[in-house]
């Protein structure tokens, strides 16, 4: 897929129990919101394991990330829906063969609650 400026990519992911206990064992991250389950049977998501969905889009064009910003605006529990939306800002060919971008990303729960936004930058090997 050639991507352009004004191109918006979407996907969603459903993160499950065994998602975040995976992380947890990977990261460390081991806040006992992570272990302990809420009145409704929820873990908290890690921030980081959310950020996975804007990342994903650099994964799947070869992106080389040299920028990442991300703010987290509400929690993430476990059998939500988050879906990802990541526009692409700037794709310019650069004298060197390589690939500028910068894309902007706002995911959303199931509910259209903005869960997480931001940007990345970098460039296409």
């Amino acid at each position: 897929m050639s991507l352009k400026v004004g191109d918006i990519i979407a996907f969603e992911r459903t993160f499950k129990t065994e998602d975040v206990e995976l992380f947890t064992r990977i990261s460390g991250d081991e806040g006992s919101h992570h272990l302990t389950p809420d009145e409704q049977g929820r873990l908290v998501v890690q921030g980081l394991l959310t950020a996975t969905l804007p990342t994903k889009v650099g994964g799947d064009h070869n992106v080389l990330a040299r920028n990442m910003n991300f703010e987290f605006l509400r929690p993430v529990f476990t059998e939500d829906t988050i879906i990802c939306e990541v526009k692409i800002e700037k794709y310019e060919r650069q004298e060197n063969n390589r690939t500028a971008i910068i894309a902007s990303f706002i995911c959303k729960n199931q509910n259209e609650k903005e869960v997480l936004k931001g940007d990345f930058s970098g460039v296409i090997l």
